[in-house]
């Protein structure tokens, strides 16, 4: 395709879901996008925007802002396997630059800045990754930063039903929270754990073998509650399921 992408690895996927991040550079370079990797990075900042530490989140966003700014003579897409922390730099980093010297900046890397699925389908217009199978049936969970904050619902479908062996079943209240949030899971335990519940009930219903998402943070949230109640599904990111097969 000739693009070059830069990809962003959050902190959850970088210590907890790496494997995560291998298979979205397996993914990009299997429909021939040039794959960068600053060492330097670290987080968009968004852990500290949630909490109200608006401040010190800018000084991390801004950080963000250096090691992804492409050179003038080579403009490069910025992609991530995080629809939550697209999210964070398309939209809260508006309000942390507003009226500062870093909004330029800021505006240019927000422009190139992409979720894995919305990058495949709607920038390289790829709806099928070569090879890609996995067999079973899913259903699919809209995480509120992919759907809400990024307008994403179609790309992630689109993809997963080109991959071979694998069957889409859409659940009850597909749209509705997990009930992760960050922080929201630690100060109000009772009610995250009642809407991972409650998603994971409705997941169950359709029969499904695998949970699938674009956002670990959800899948790791709903994987606690299903490990503890010993149930028959299982999470998985889209990357490591368009990465399967192959």
């Amino acid at each position: 395709m000739g693009a070059t992408a830069d990809i962003f690895i959050p902190c959850f996927v970088d210590q907890l879901y790496p494997a995560t991040a291998l298979s979205m550079v397996k993914v990009l370079e299997r429909v021939g996008v040039t794959v960068n990797y600053n060492p330097n990075q670290t987080c968009c900042g968004q852990p500290a925007y949630n909490a109200g530490y608006h401040p010190q989140s800018r000084s991390v966003a801004g950080k963000f802002l250096q090691d992804f700014a492409a050179p003038s003579e080579a403009p490069r897409y910025v992609v991530s396997p995080s629809a939550s922390c697209v999210g964070m730099v398309r939209n809260s980093y508006s309000e942390l630059f507003a009226g500062t010297a870093q909004l330029s900046a800021c505006q240019a890397v927000q422009g190139r800045t992409y979720e894995l699925t919305e990058f495949l389908v709607d920038v390289l217009g790829i709806t099928a990754i070569p090879g890609a199978r996995l067999d079973g049936k899913y259903t699919y969970h809209d995480s509120c930063s992919a759907l809400r904050e990024c307008g994403i619902r179609a790309a992630p479908r689109r993809l997963l039903d080109g991959v071979a062996g694998l069957e889409r079943i859409e659940m009850a209240e597909t749209t509705t929270c997990c009930g992760f949030g960050g922080t929201f899971a630690v100060k109000f335990e009772a009610i995250s754990v009642a809407m991972a519940q409650q998603k994971v009930e409705h997941a169950l219903d359709t029969g499904a073998d695998y949970l699938v998402s674009t956002d670990v943070s959800c899948l790791m949230h709903l994987e606690a509650y299903i490990r503890k109640e010993q149930l028959p599904l299982k999470c998985l990111h889209i990357a490591d399921v368009l990465a399967s097969g192959w």
